[in-house]
């Protein structure tokens, strides 16, 4: 039996699952680490945390599972795309990373529309400039840290990090890749026209792999803080959405998944590259080799419900704590005692600003309609069709650019929630299905490091194999209908609020 493991490289922790060829799970490590907002809109973590909690995770699951290390052919990283990792030549970090929530570079994003042209731009890389990109952080660093951009030699994404970390290798991956802005999306490849008008050294910029392609081995140094063997394949991985694609089994036209993590995104693979030429939707290379994905991102989905658990939850959370009760267990009944439209209250979810379809980085959380007879219930109902219609916002986009997804899978922290996924079939009419995997960024990667180490011959192969169908949530009619009358309500709130967030901006 060989046996892969699968990084998952996220905004609150790293994840680290070791699977058997079947895809079952034999151990598993979480290790948390912070995130920084030195100011309003900015978000910063320190690689250093990515780089300790892969190695503790890694070691964790090695010592846990008892298995022989030879047998563990090949790990894959899934990680949380858009970060800015600047090293030196020497191979140190120079700053802590901007990540992918940060809002500070919309200058940054008018100055590279600028020199590409917007249209040139979208033509290229699939997608306007975005504050949440790479391309518009690194030019951020290069006009307000000059001194950091001097001594920058090496350019990686959050989980390229970690594989330099774990092989020595300066690499990449398409589906990552894709989310730098520095990408030729059709091509495959670094686009030198881009990277030629922004001043950006390509060689700055890790070797572009297909996600399950072998991008080295674990070193010498790393298998001694591991555990693993230095004949441990190390594959190209995926940025987190493409890697849950792959952990869900959407592989193929007409699939789509909904995830609900710190961020929330409709996913849809298709074979052909399509976009938007508004840019309200990405369009990135997937973990397929050959192939695409596009999808609509919601900024703060499991972000904000967080948010106001730790802050207005905290005796939820210690009483949830007494009794072996997860927190947000006791929080989804309180919402669904709240019913639908938590009587007329809204949430709109723009806590770290918004891309679609607002393309907005001044947007803004807000409640809307809160009366004295609202309560917690009514609050925490309102944060989840608030998210909920977000991401109606998200599919309804693809569905114009002729993406229509057959069926709707559920992922992500969020998607283990019965009432989440509920909500979910009933706003956008359609089964919701979750597949017997809680993992599916691990497994995705996981699987990828299955196919590259040539334990299966293709992605979808494997996918066909390993994962299964576990619940299927059916839409109620009814409950469409009245979602429907409540989403025309929040649908037209941004549109009125669009220039006081403007004018609350440049207080």
């Amino acid at each position: 039996m060989k046996y892969v493991i699968g990084i998952d490289l996220g905004t609150s922790g790293t994840k680290t699952v070791l699977f058997d060829e079947a895809g079952k799970i034999l151990a598993s490590a979480l290790e948390e680490y912070p995130m920084y907002q030195p100011q309003n809109g900015w978000a910063e973590q320190n690689p250093e945390d990515w780089k300790n909690a892969a190695i503790n995770t890694i070691r964790a699951v090695t010592e846990k599972s008892g298995v022989a290390k030879e047998d563990i052919v090949g790990l894959g990283i899934s990680g949380q795309m858009h970060g800015l990792v600047m090293l030196d030549e020497a191979g140190e970090v120079i700053r802590n990373s901007i990540i992918w929530c940060d809002q500070r570079t919309a200058a940054e994003c008018e100055e590279i529309e600028a020199l590409v042209g917007r249209e040139r731009l979208i033509e290229i890389t699939a997608n306007p400039a975005l504050t949440g990109f790479t391309a518009s952080k690194i030019m951020w660093v290069k006009n307000h840290e000059p001194e950091n951009f001097a001594k920058c030699a090496h350019i990686l994404l959050p989980k390229d990090y970690v594989r330099f970390v774990l092989t020595g290798e300066y690499a990449t991956e398409v589906s990552d890749a894709s989310g730098m802005q520095l990408l030729d999306v059709a091509g495959r490849c670094w686009s030198d026209e881009v990277l030629e008008k922004l001043g950006i050294d390509k060689n700055m910029l890790g070797k572009v792999y297909e996600s399950p392609e072998i991008t080295g081995y674990i070193t010498e140094e790393a298998a001694a803080l591991t555990g693993l063997a230095t004949t441990t394949a190390v594959v190209g991985g995926a940025g987190d959405n493409a890697a849950a694609a792959i952990g869900t089994g959407t592989v193929k036209d007409g699939d789509a998944f909904t995830t609900i993590g710190t961020s929330g995104v409709v996913f849809a693979h298709t074979k052909e590259m399509v976009f938007d030429k508004g840019g309200r939707v990405h369009t990135f290379c997937c973990a397929v080799p050959g192939e695409w994905h596009v999808m609509g991102v919601t900024q703060g989905a499991g972000l904000s419900l967080k948010w106001y658990r730790d802050n207005f939850c905290g005796d939820i959370i210690e009483s949830a704590k007494k009794e072996g009760k997860s927190p947000y267990a006791v929080m989804d009944k309180m919402a669904e005692d709240a019913g639908i439209s938590a009587r007329k209250l809204l949430f709109l979810p723009y806590l770290m600003g918004e891309r679609t379809p607002h393309l907005d980085p001044n947007a803004r959380g807000a409640f809307f309609g809160l009366s004295a007879i609202h309560d917690r219930g009514d609050m925490i109902r309102a944060i989840m069709e608030g998210v909920s219609y977000s991401l109606e916002d998200c599919l309804s986009v693809l569905n114009e650019m002729g993406v229509k997804p057959e069926k709707m899978l559920a992922c992500g922290g969020g998607g283990t929630s019965a009432l989440w996924r509920s909500m979910l079939a009933d706003i956008y009419g359609m089964d919701v299905s979750t597949v017997d995997s809680k993992e599916a960024p691990a497994l995705g990667v996981a699987i990828l490091a299955m196919v590259g180490t040539g334990i299966y011959a293709s992605v979808p192969e494997a996918c066909e194999k390993i994962l299964k169908i576990k619940t299927t949530t059916a839409p109620v009619a009814e409950n469409t209908e009245k979602y429907k009358k409540v989403y025309a309500v929040y649908k037209a709130l941004y549109p009125h609020l669009k220039a006081d967030y403007e004018s609350l901006a440049s207080l």
